[in-house]
């Protein structure tokens, strides 16, 4: 990478442990430069708007989610083993200090048309068309029958992360993981019976 390529992704990252805390929408050029320690007018050269620094920290968020979650998991063995290697990553992945961006990001833009929106929602359905994928492999070992639906599994694997995250950060309970846990597993006995 150049020089002005290294500094934007610094910029970027900055801007993302910032987002985590204050959202998309609290991001601004001015706050951003005292935390990168930079001129508003140096950081403004690199992204040109708000929105621009919102979209490249929504794309760079992606690549870190794929690099800490799915990546690790799809090194595991196909199947339930890999799909529950992705719900621990994930789990984990919750527990980075400020919450999740990707959550954050579907309360702010939820209602809101545009590249923001657009760039949240088909985030949310590639997590849940990998999701779907990773189930896949498990019938396909024959680990849950031919006619699952895996879109179904994908939604209550999605569900039960989401509930994780809620229960865990927002109301500290200190049983959440073993909640989930408990979740998962009835949900897998469920199709495998």
């Amino acid at each position: 990478m150049r020089k002005g390529e290294l500094t934007r992704q610094a910029v970027v990252d900055i801007a993302i442990r910032m987002a985590r805390y204050s959202g998309l929408s609290g991001l601004t050029i001015g706050s951003l430069a005292a935390a990168a320690d930079m001129s508003k007018s140096g950081v403004y050269a690199h992204f040109k708007s708000k929105e621009a620094l919102q979209l490249a920290c929504m794309e760079r968020y992606s690549e870190q989610f794929s690099e800490e979650v799915f990546r690790p998991a799809l090194g595991k063995p196909r199947g339930i083993t890999r799909l529950q290697a992705l719900v621990e990553q994930w789990m984990a992945w919750y527990a980075h200090p400020g919450g999740c961006l990707y959550l954050a990001a579907a309360a702010e833009f939820d209602d809101l048309p545009g590249p923001l929106h657009d760039r949240m929602v088909a985030e949310q359905r590639l997590m849940l068309d990998s999701l779907a994928r990773i189930a896949s492999t498990a019938v396909a070992e024959g680990e849950l029958p031919e006619d699952t639906d895996v879109f179904q599994v994908a939604q209550e694997v999605f569900g039960i992360l989401l509930s994780y995250n809620w229960m865990s950060r927002i109301l500290s309970y200190p049983d959440a993981a073993d909640r989930a846990w408990a979740a998962f597993h009835r949900l897998i006995d469920s199709h495998s019976s």
